[in-house]
C-alpha cells in the first residue's frame, strides 16, 4: 500500500527561507510566521504598506492598478502598496488561492519527479470547434505564438511544456510557478496565428531600413500598453500578445534595438 502523500501547504510552508519569492509575492519571515508583499515593497517600510487579511486578497488579485481584470493571475501586474501575514500552511494555502489559483497544486506537481505536462501538439489534437484549426499550425508558427503568449512580459509561469522548435523554458527563467500546459490564451493566439497565415496578405513591401522603424514601433508599443485592452483580446492591434507575434514574424532581421524606457 502506498505511502499517503503529504499535502503541498505542508511542504511548501516547511522549504520556506527568510526570504522566499514565488511570482510576484515575497515571503519575509517574521518570527514563527511570514508576511507577504509584492517583491517590488520587500525593502519598504512596513508603515508605507496597507494591511490586508487573507480574504482581501482575493480581491486585490483581480484587477490592475489601472482597474483592468486579470484573468491570469500569473502576469506580471499585481498591484503593490500592501501586506499580509501568514501563520501556518492552512492559511498560507488560502493566501496563494486566491493569489494565483491552482498555483500550489502545479508547485508541488512539478516538483523533482515526473510533471504532468501536456505539449503543445497533444493539446491542439484535442481541440474541436473553434480551436480545431490550432491542429494545422505549422511547427515554425506554433513556435512563434508560442514565444510571443509565453514572453515574461504577458506571464511569468515557467512553461514546461514544448511547442516544435519552442523548448521549455529554463530553470531560472520567470519563477518557480510552472506551466503544465498550453492554456486558453495560447490556443486563441495560435488559432488567430493560423486565420492570419490563412487571409489575405497585404501587396506592399517593407523597405529593409524601415525594419528597425517597424520593431522600434512595436517594442514601444509593448512598453507603453494601452490598459483598456483585454489581455484575451488577440484581434485588438494593441494586444500585446499580438505585437509580439509580428515581432517574432519579422524575425531576427536586425540587432536587439536600444530599450525603451517603460511608463510609470
Amino acid at each position: 500500500m502506498a505511502e499517503p502523500t503529504e499535502p503541498a501547504p505542508e511542504i511548501f510552508f516547511r522549504q520556506l527561507t527568510d526570504r522566499f519569492v514565488f511570482v510576484e509575492v515575497v515571503f519575509l519571515r517574521r518570527g514563527d510566521a511570514f508576511e507577504l508583499r509584492h517583491v517590488a515593497d520587500t525593502d519598504a517600510e512596513a508603515g508605507a504598506l496597507m494591511a490586508i487579511d487573507i480574504a482581501g486578497l482575493r480581491a486585490l488579485a483581480q484587477t490592475t492598478c489601472d482597474g483592468a481584470f486579470r484573468p491570469n493571475k500569473a502576469a506580471p501586474n499585481l498591484r503593490r502598496g500592501w501586506q499580509s501575514e501568514v501563520s501556518d500552511p492552512a492559511r498560507l494555502e488560502a493566501a496563494l488561492r486566491h493569489l494565483y489559483p491552482g498555483g500550489l497544486a502545479d508547485w508541488a506537481a512539478a516538483r523533482p519527479g515526473s510533471p504532468p505536462v501536456t505539449h503543445y501538439r497533444e493539446t491542439a489534437a484535442r481541440q474541436t470547434g473553434l480551436y480545431r484549426i490550432t491542429q494545422i499550425l505549422p511547427d515554425a508558427l506554433a513556435a512563434k505564438a508560442t514565444r510571443a503568449c509565453c514572453d515574461a512580459g504577458s506571464c511569468l509561469r515557467r512553461r514546461l511544456w514544448t511547442a516544435p522548435g519552442a523548448e521549455a523554458d529554463p530553470e531560472a527563467a520567470k519563477s518557480v510557478l510552472p506551466c503544465l500546459e498550453p492554456c486558453a490564451l495560447l490556443l486563441d493566439l495560435a488559432r488567430r496565428a493560423m486565420k492570419l497565415e490563412q487571409g489575405p496578405k497585404a501587396d506592399h513591401q517593407v523597405a529593409e531600413d524601415d525594419v528597425p522603424v517597424l520593431v522600434h514601433a512595436l517594442r514601444t508599443a509593448l512598453a507603453h500598453p494601452v490598459p483598456e485592452i483585454r489581455e484575451g483580446d488577440t484581434g485588438s492591434p494593441s494586444n500585446p500578445r499580438r505585437l509580439r507575434l509580428l515581432l517574432e514574424k519579422l524575425g531576427p532581421l536586425m540587432p536587439a534595438a536600444p530599450a525603451v524606457e517603460a511608463a510609470t
